[in-house]
């Protein structure tokens, strides 16, 4: 039976990624796209997610806009890692055709997971969790009904990535991942400490583009754009790959491994802003929340990627 999911967004590179890996897989069926602010800013992750459901043939997939703010903070983007489209390294100048629904994404989500029977629906989330704590705020009861949220934010012991403590995602909006991690639902974190051993290893692009598929050649372009900044970063022979190890966990979390820990969220203003503070060795007696991964096997990720992504258009 598929797996029904809708995703949460932000592309930027690797959530474009992502969605062709689900688009990819008929394990999956995705119901819809929601975009929210987050890598770069909300005209610009609809205009993307357009383009993203467009170059894999599947316009028919409805688009929502999410929120364009974090819930307190002064938002943060990461045009210095994607560029100032967010989806740079691929030709972006031809018009996009399909639409975006009318329905905010919120309103959306709220309805669709009301709608589901109950434990039917997954929640895929690729960037700030904003959209899902304003739907926990006005709709409490939607919680319950979900049968778990998988998540790509956080670190542990990589610690951060947009501060020395902190993950993009989570620090983008920590005030909403609070309200996510605080929720009760069942949660799957795909932090940096496993994004980090993902690398895109020039072989391994090299492969991703011998497909010869428009998606493939496109993932292989844009990976190799926003990899420059991380490659200097780091000095690691490949960069990083993290919003897609959240659809690989989906098609074979096998490959992966880590523990039910409890996550907490600073949502403080000082050095330690948005980090997820995880009870790894169990030292408090806060309830364990959160599924969090930190092993996973780098060869299977990039094989089950590349092999999926030759079945696009």
């Amino acid at each position: 039976m598929k797996r029904k999911i809708i995703i949460d967004t932000d592309p930027g590179q690797d959530d474009a990624v992502a969605i062709f890996l689900a688009l990819a897989s008929p394990e999956i069926d995705v119901q819809a796209i929601i975009a929210v602010a987050g890598n770069v800013p909300l005209h610009h992750t609809v205009e993307n997610a357009r383009r993203v459901l467009e170059m894999a043939g599947r316009p028919d997939i409805p688009l929502y806009a999410g929120a364009a703010r974090p819930l307190r903070r002064t938002q943060t983007t990461a045009e210095h890692v994607h560029g100032p489209s967010g989806l740079d390294g691929i030709d972006t100048s031809w018009s996009l055709s399909m639409p975006v629904q009318t329905q905010s994404g919120v309103d959306y989500l709220i309805g669709a997971i009301r709608a589901a029977e109950p434990k039917e629906l997954t929640l895929v989330m690729l960037g700030p969790l904003t959209d899902l704590a304003i739907a926990l705020t006005l709709a409490p009861d939607i919680a319950g009904r979900l049968r778990e949220v998988v998540l790509m934010g956080g670190a542990w012991s990589e610690l951060g990535n947009i501060t020395p403590a902190a993950e993009f995602n989570i620090y983008a909006d920590p005030e909403a991942a609070d309200i996510v991690f605080s929720a009760g639902i069942p949660l799957v974190v795909l932090p940096l400490d496993v994004t980090h051993q993902c690398l895109g290893l020039p072989e391994r692009l090299t492969a991703m583009r011998e497909n010869g598929n428009r998606c493939s050649v496109a993932a292989a372009d844009m990976l190799s754009f926003s990899e420059r900044f991380d490659l200097k970063k780091y000095g690691w022979p490949g960069a990083p790959l993290h919003d897609p190890c959240t659809i690989a966990w989906l098609l074979n979390p096998e490959i992966f491994g880590g523990r039910t820990v409890n996550v907490s969220i600073e949502t403080g203003n000082g050095l330690c802003a948005g980090m997820t503070v995880v009870d790894w060795w169990r030292v408090t007696d806060r309830t364990p929340n959160a599924l969090f991964l930190r092993d996973v096997d780098s060869d299977a990720f990039y094989s089950l990627l590349t092999s999926r992504l030759a079945t696009l258009p």
